[in-house]
């Protein structure tokens, strides 16, 4: 495309979701905290197995 063509815009465009639109940023907020919970939690435990592997039990 070269810089000289001009894009079409459609003027009539209506979103279909502008009613869901407050909602939808919300519900993905909150999935990606519980998937960083879930993250963070793995990463404590794979952390504390191996400070327990690492342990010297002997003194």
């Amino acid at each position: 495309m070269s810089e000289k063509e001009e894009i079409q815009i459609e003027d009539d465009f209506v979103a279909d979701d502008e009613d869901d639109g407050a909602e939808a940023p919300v519900e993905v907020a909150k999935t990606n905290l519980t998937k960083r919970r879930i993250i963070d939690n793995l990463l404590e435990e794979r952390r504390l197995q191996k400070q327990l592997n690492e342990f010297d039990f002997d003194l």
